[in-house]
Protein backbone atom coordinates (compact mmCIF):
# COMPACT_ATOMS: atom_id res chain seq x y z
CA UNK A 1 0.00 0.00 0.00
CA UNK A 2 1.49 3.11 -1.25
CA UNK A 3 0.30 6.64 0.80
CA UNK A 4 0.83 9.87 -0.68
CA UNK A 5 -0.40 12.81 1.48
CA UNK A 6 -2.02 16.34 0.17
CA UNK A 7 -1.64 18.65 2.98
CA UNK A 8 -4.35 19.50 5.97
CA UNK A 9 -6.31 15.62 6.00
CA UNK A 10 -5.84 14.71 2.29
CA UNK A 11 -4.28 10.76 1.82
CA UNK A 12 -4.22 9.26 -1.95
CA UNK A 13 -3.72 5.56 -1.35
CA UNK A 14 -3.34 2.94 -3.67
CA UNK A 15 -2.55 -0.83 -3.98
CA UNK A 16 -2.29 -2.97 -7.24
CA UNK A 17 -3.23 -0.20 -9.89
CA UNK A 18 -6.91 0.71 -7.29
CA UNK A 19 -6.37 4.32 -6.15
CA UNK A 20 -8.31 6.19 -3.26
CA UNK A 21 -8.86 9.31 -2.14
CA UNK A 22 -9.95 10.42 1.36
CA UNK A 23 -10.97 14.22 1.92
CA UNK A 24 -9.45 15.74 -0.70
CA UNK A 25 -9.81 19.44 0.40
CA UNK A 26 -6.75 20.35 -2.73
CA UNK A 27 -7.92 23.84 -4.59
CA UNK A 28 -8.99 25.28 -0.98
CA UNK A 29 -5.53 24.27 0.33
CA UNK A 30 -2.43 26.21 -1.06
CA UNK A 31 -0.47 23.85 0.70
CA UNK A 32 -1.72 20.83 -0.94
CA UNK A 33 0.57 20.49 -4.39
CA UNK A 34 -1.92 19.14 -6.61
CA UNK A 35 -5.17 20.38 -8.38
CA UNK A 36 -8.27 18.08 -8.67
CA UNK A 37 -8.03 17.61 -12.26
CA UNK A 38 -4.70 16.22 -11.39
CA UNK A 39 -6.63 13.73 -9.37
CA UNK A 40 -7.17 9.81 -11.11
CA UNK A 41 -8.94 7.97 -8.81
CA UNK A 42 -11.65 4.80 -8.87
CA UNK A 43 -13.28 6.20 -5.11
CA UNK A 44 -13.53 9.31 -3.32
CA UNK A 45 -13.97 8.69 0.35
CA UNK A 46 -15.39 11.21 3.02
CA UNK A 47 -14.69 11.46 6.90
CA UNK A 48 -17.52 14.23 7.59
CA UNK A 49 -19.26 16.86 5.68
CA UNK A 50 -16.47 20.31 6.55
CA UNK A 51 -15.43 22.13 3.45
CA UNK A 52 -12.14 21.60 4.44
CA UNK A 53 -12.75 17.73 4.31
CA UNK A 54 -15.43 17.25 1.23
CA UNK A 55 -13.12 19.91 -0.51
CA UNK A 56 -13.31 19.04 -3.85
CA UNK A 57 -15.33 15.32 -3.77
CA UNK A 58 -17.94 16.30 -6.08
CA UNK A 59 -15.62 17.26 -9.24
CA UNK A 60 -13.19 14.59 -8.70
CA UNK A 61 -16.09 11.93 -8.31
CA UNK A 62 -18.00 13.77 -11.87
CA UNK A 63 -14.95 14.22 -13.48
CA UNK A 64 -13.62 10.42 -13.14
CA UNK A 65 -17.30 8.97 -12.98
CA UNK A 66 -16.71 7.35 -9.82
CA UNK A 67 -18.16 6.90 -6.45
CA UNK A 68 -18.11 9.06 -3.40
CA UNK A 69 -18.10 6.68 -0.21
CA UNK A 70 -19.49 8.08 3.12
CA UNK A 71 -22.05 8.48 5.93
CA UNK A 72 -25.43 7.66 4.78
CA UNK A 73 -27.02 11.76 5.35
CA UNK A 74 -23.85 13.57 3.59
CA UNK A 75 -23.82 10.90 0.31
CA UNK A 76 -27.39 11.79 0.13
CA UNK A 77 -26.54 15.67 0.51
CA UNK A 78 -24.05 15.02 -2.52
CA UNK A 79 -25.99 12.56 -4.40
CA UNK A 80 -28.73 15.30 -4.85
CA UNK A 81 -25.74 17.62 -6.40
CA UNK A 82 -25.05 14.52 -8.87
CA UNK A 83 -22.44 12.37 -7.65
CA UNK A 84 -22.53 8.64 -7.63
CA UNK A 85 -22.31 7.68 -3.99
CA UNK A 86 -21.46 4.50 -1.57
CA UNK A 87 -23.84 5.33 1.37
CA UNK A 88 -22.45 3.58 4.66
CA UNK A 89 -22.61 4.20 8.63
CA UNK A 90 -20.17 3.64 11.73
CA UNK A 91 -19.71 0.20 12.29
CA UNK A 92 -20.28 -0.99 8.87
CA UNK A 93 -17.49 -1.85 6.19
CA UNK A 94 -17.84 -3.01 2.91
CA UNK A 95 -15.53 -4.82 0.22
CA UNK A 96 -15.31 -2.83 -3.27
CA UNK A 97 -12.75 -3.80 -5.80
CA UNK A 98 -9.91 -3.70 -4.74
CA UNK A 99 -9.96 -2.53 -0.66
CA UNK A 100 -12.46 -2.78 2.03
CA UNK A 101 -13.45 0.67 4.21
CA UNK A 102 -15.03 -0.15 7.10
CA UNK A 103 -16.52 3.38 9.10
CA UNK A 104 -15.58 3.40 12.69
CA UNK A 105 -16.67 6.42 15.48
CA UNK A 106 -15.36 9.92 15.56
CA UNK A 107 -16.27 12.41 17.97
CA UNK A 108 -16.69 15.99 16.02
CA UNK A 109 -19.48 17.49 14.33
CA UNK A 110 -20.88 17.24 10.62
CA UNK A 111 -22.40 19.63 8.68
CA UNK A 112 -22.86 20.69 4.70
CA UNK A 113 -23.73 23.88 2.53
CA UNK A 114 -23.56 27.54 3.44
CA UNK A 115 -26.62 26.47 5.43
CA UNK A 116 -24.98 24.02 7.93
CA UNK A 117 -27.29 21.50 6.77
CA UNK A 118 -26.83 18.24 9.24
CA UNK A 119 -24.65 15.86 7.54
CA UNK A 120 -24.70 12.68 9.57
CA UNK A 121 -22.07 11.40 12.08
CA UNK A 122 -18.69 11.87 12.08
CA UNK A 123 -16.24 9.17 10.97
CA UNK A 124 -12.99 7.69 11.25
CA UNK A 125 -12.04 5.02 7.76
CA UNK A 126 -10.33 1.72 8.02
CA UNK A 127 -9.13 1.30 4.98
CA UNK A 128 -7.34 -2.28 3.68
CA UNK A 129 -5.70 -2.26 0.57
CA UNK A 130 -3.47 -5.45 -0.62
CA UNK A 131 -3.57 -6.63 3.39
CA UNK A 132 -2.02 -3.39 4.87
CA UNK A 133 -4.66 -1.55 6.83
CA UNK A 134 -4.70 2.58 7.30
CA UNK A 135 -7.28 4.26 10.18
CA UNK A 136 -7.83 7.73 9.04
CA UNK A 137 -9.33 8.94 12.44
CA UNK A 138 -10.71 11.84 10.47
CA UNK A 139 -11.66 14.97 12.62
CA UNK A 140 -11.85 13.58 16.41
CA UNK A 141 -11.27 14.21 19.69
CA UNK A 142 -9.49 11.95 21.81
CA UNK A 143 -11.86 8.93 22.82
CA UNK A 144 -11.59 5.64 24.56
CA UNK A 145 -13.07 3.16 22.09
CA UNK A 146 -9.88 4.09 20.14
CA UNK A 147 -8.17 1.00 22.36
CA UNK A 148 -11.28 -1.16 20.58
CA UNK A 149 -9.86 0.02 17.23
CA UNK A 150 -6.32 -0.63 18.15
CA UNK A 151 -7.67 -4.31 19.79
CA UNK A 152 -9.57 -5.31 17.15
CA UNK A 153 -7.92 -4.41 13.95
CA UNK A 154 -3.68 -4.40 13.23
CA UNK A 155 -3.67 -1.11 11.71
CA UNK A 156 -0.35 -0.57 9.99
CA UNK A 157 -0.43 3.28 9.01
CA UNK A 158 -2.70 5.51 11.70
CA UNK A 159 -3.17 8.79 10.16
CA UNK A 160 -4.16 11.26 13.33
CA UNK A 161 -5.05 14.89 13.40
CA UNK A 162 -2.72 17.45 16.13
CA UNK A 163 -3.58 20.59 14.77
CA UNK A 164 -6.25 20.98 18.44
CA UNK A 165 -8.67 23.89 18.80
CA UNK A 166 -11.52 21.98 16.32
CA UNK A 167 -9.55 18.52 16.73
CA UNK A 168 -7.64 16.61 19.63
CA UNK A 169 -4.20 18.49 19.67
CA UNK A 170 -1.00 16.71 20.12
CA UNK A 171 -0.91 15.30 23.37
CA UNK A 172 -4.31 13.87 23.32
CA UNK A 173 -2.83 12.50 19.48
CA UNK A 174 0.21 10.57 21.60
CA UNK A 175 -2.36 8.29 24.27
CA UNK A 176 -4.36 7.89 20.79
CA UNK A 177 -1.27 6.67 18.80
CA UNK A 178 -0.60 4.63 22.22
CA UNK A 179 -4.05 3.07 21.90
CA UNK A 180 -4.39 2.48 18.18
CA UNK A 181 -1.12 0.72 18.59
CA UNK A 182 0.02 1.19 14.89
CA UNK A 183 2.60 0.23 13.33
CA UNK A 184 3.24 3.80 12.23
CA UNK A 185 1.80 7.01 12.53
CA UNK A 186 1.33 9.77 10.33
CA UNK A 187 0.25 13.37 12.20
CA UNK A 188 -2.48 15.04 10.05
CA UNK A 189 -5.20 18.02 10.05
CA UNK A 190 -2.17 20.58 11.23
CA UNK A 191 -0.40 24.23 10.34
CA UNK A 192 -3.75 24.82 7.35
CA UNK A 193 -4.39 27.63 9.53
CA UNK A 194 -3.11 29.53 12.32
CA UNK A 195 -5.49 28.38 14.70
CA UNK A 196 -4.38 24.82 14.11
CA UNK A 197 -0.21 25.56 13.90
CA UNK A 198 1.77 22.50 15.44
CA UNK A 199 5.21 21.31 14.99
CA UNK A 200 4.58 17.79 13.98
CA UNK A 201 8.51 17.10 14.01
CA UNK A 202 7.78 17.73 17.72
CA UNK A 203 4.97 15.24 17.67
CA UNK A 204 7.07 12.87 16.35
CA UNK A 205 9.76 13.15 18.58
CA UNK A 206 7.76 12.68 21.22
CA UNK A 207 6.44 9.69 19.50
CA UNK A 208 9.96 8.34 19.61
CA UNK A 209 10.27 8.81 23.17
CA UNK A 210 7.34 6.58 23.90
CA UNK A 211 8.64 3.74 21.84
CA UNK A 212 6.27 4.67 18.66
CA UNK A 213 7.21 5.16 15.08
CA UNK A 214 5.72 8.17 13.68
CA UNK A 215 6.98 9.65 9.71
CA UNK A 216 6.09 13.35 8.93
CA UNK A 217 4.83 14.28 5.18
CA UNK A 218 5.74 17.44 2.90
CA UNK A 219 2.27 17.88 0.54
CA UNK A 220 2.83 14.82 -2.13
CA UNK A 221 5.81 12.80 -0.30
CA UNK A 222 4.96 9.46 -0.09
CA UNK A 223 5.22 6.33 2.49
CA UNK A 224 4.96 2.88 1.81
CA UNK A 225 3.28 0.42 4.27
Amino acid sequence: MKVTYYGHSCLLVENDGKRVIIDPFLSGNPGSGIKPEQVKVDAVLLTHGHGDHVGDALEIAKQKDCPIITIVELAAYLEKQGAKTHPMNTGGSYNFDGFTAKFTLAFHSSSVGEDGQYAGQPAGILLTMGGKTLYHAGDTALFGDMKVIGELHSIDLAALPIGDNYTMGPEDAIVAAKWINAKQVLPIHYNTFPVIKQDPYQYVSRLEEQGLSGRVLAAGDSIEV
